[in-house]
């Protein structure tokens, strides 16, 4: 009888087991680097970045197409503008972006999953803007909202990853002018973890910015930073009235924005890495300058998307090391503006989640945490050059980003972890496996995948000789029949229906 409450009380193995098999909701707060940066130029060469940056804008100016008021603000700042080339005189787009914070605070509407982007830390989002999607069952198809809002409850259930993204696939079922509505619907109701805005033109931009204030109340809006969004530059120097717009709409309304440059080397930057790193920076510059022209304290952060090229198809490559040594260079001319960064992510050209994608996307993962990345954009699901959101690769990839948790925490030093009283236990000869000092700590010393197969052979041929993308199609319907939705108000909810209800029916459905 004694015997039995003991165990009712200690739970012992059925408890144990229980515990690992319950259902959870845990999201590890965003990255902390206790690991240095990895630094590859050397003062000098950054110096000559820098110069000959300031040369490109000051000699051959960047160009805002279609928009004059832009224009008219360069203008009044001191640039010279011609037609729509903009010249800006040496060193003025760096004292405006002076005004830009150094790091801020997105706020998510559960204050337990709030991020903070700069500094040391990293926080991880998932992928963003592919069309199609893939799975084992459905193969390559085009996207659906069905599918889009699969991958929300995905990165919702997600332990590693810190932010909901933005358009993690483009729902093609749903009319061009309207889909922004049901995506951040979406990520609003099915996720209480960060989001992205629409940049799709900049009335969505607005929709966004309003649908935020039904979530959190306006006056928080205004005060506080509730979303981040991708502003791209056309590449090479060239800054469109569709980013801008947006832009301009969120600088105005206190909301971040990554501006960054979409180069694939050879197209839309020189070959060399030295040439693409000006042209970046060059870029950043003028962006984050206008973006401090709208609003001066808009926070922003200094983004850079750069894949090399195949000389021979004209398809981008991915996982290079001409792409690391970009990425490294940049996030070291990001440090020294004192601005968050952005690069790096899952990313590959395989078409399938094989060992093609798995050694490409490790290559990615890593440069993106050593190259001091503060936001992580397609940190999961990237498939062929960022054409497919994989369902599979999105939880393989979820998975891995725990491994960027444990590097990041650098190796302790403390009397616990320096196991002296462990070696002594043991001594010469013996084993570790019933010490002490292992019994404290095992069951947080290493860390453990919770998607890829340890087990003996004759288990794993017992249950079906399994490889990872059919682990991974199996953990994607576990997660996926796990999923909660995360409570919310039901009169907040309610009106955020009547928001995209009428909204939609203010214009005619549009696919072009």
């Amino acid at each position: 009888m004694a015997e039995a409450a003991r165990r009712a009380r200690g739970g012992g193995g059925a408890a144990r087991r229980a515990e690992r098999s319950a259902i959870s909701f845990e999201t590890a707060r965003y990255i902390e680097r206790n690991i240095p940066n990895f630094e590859i130029l050397s003062d000098e060469a950054l110096e000559i970045i820098e110069t000959n940056a300031e040369t490109i804008l000051e000699e051959i100016g960047v160009n805002f197409v279609e928009n004059p008021g832009a224009l008219a603000l360069w203008r009044e700042a001191g640039a010279e503008v011609d037609g729509e080339r903009v010249r800006i005189p040496r060193g003025l787009a760096r004292k405006l972006c002076e005004t830009a914070p150094s790091s801020y605070t997105q706020h998510a509407r559960n204050p337990e999953r709030n991020v903070v982007v700069g500094g040391r830390n990293l926080v991880l989002a998932p992928v963003y803007g592919p069309p199609f999607v893939r799975d084992v069952e459905g193969g390559r198809r085009y996207a659906t909202m069905e599918d889009f809002r699969k991958f929300v409850k995905l990165g919702y259930m997600s332990k590693w990853l810190h932010h909901s993204g933005g358009t993690v696939c483009e729902p093609t079922d749903v009319p061009v002018n309207k889909r922004h509505l049901d995506m951040l619907h979406a990520h609003m109701t099915l996720s209480d973890k960060p989001f992205m805005g629409s940049v799709t033109e900049p009335s969505r931009a607005q929709d966004s910015v309003d649908m935020c204030s039904v979530l959190f109340g306006d006056d928080f809006v205004q005060q506080n930073t509730v979303m981040t969004s991708l502003i791209n530059i056309n590449s090479p120097m060239t800054f469109d009235d569709v980013m801008m717009g947006s832009l301009e709409v969120y600088a105005r309304n206190n909301q971040a924005c990554i501006i960054s440059p979409f180069i694939v080397g050879g197209a839309m930057a020189p070959v060399s890495v030295a040439g693409t790193l000006t042209q970046v920076l060059a870029e950043v510059l003028a962006g984050i300058a206008y973006s401090q022209l709208v609003r001066k304290g808009a926070p922003v952060i200094f983004g850079a998307f750069v894949t090399s090229i195949d000389m021979n198809s004209g398809a981008p490559t991915f996982g290079t090391p001409e792409a690391s040594h970009i990425t490294y260079g940049a996030g070291q001319l990001a440090r020294r503006m004192g601005l968050p960064f952005r690069s790096a992510g899952s990313f590959c050209g395989s078409k399938l989640p094989d060992a093609q994608a798995a050694y490409e996307t490790a290559n990615s993962l890593n440069l993106g945490l050593l190259s001091g990345v503060n936001f992580m954009l397609h940190a999961c699901g990237w498939l062929e050059g960022g054409l497919v959101s994989s369902f599979e690769k999105f939880v393989m990839d979820a998975d891995q980003l725990g491994y960027l948790h444990h590097l990041a925490r650098g190796v302790e030093m403390d009397e616990n972890a320096q196991a002296l009283g462990a070696i002594r236990e043991v001594g010469p000869g013996g084993h570790y496996l019933g010490c002490e000092h292992t019994q404290a700590n095992f069951k947080k010393a290493f860390w453990k995948s919770d998607l890829l197969d340890y087990k003996p052979f004759e288990t794993w041929d017992d249950e079906g000789a399994r490889d990872t993308q059919a682990l991974a199609s199996l953990r994607v319907k576990k997660l996926l029949g796990d999923y909660q939705q995360p409570a919310m108000d039901p009169a907040t909810r309610d009106a955020l229906d009547a928001f995209v209800a009428t909204r939609k029916a203010a214009s005619p459905d549009s696919f072009m």
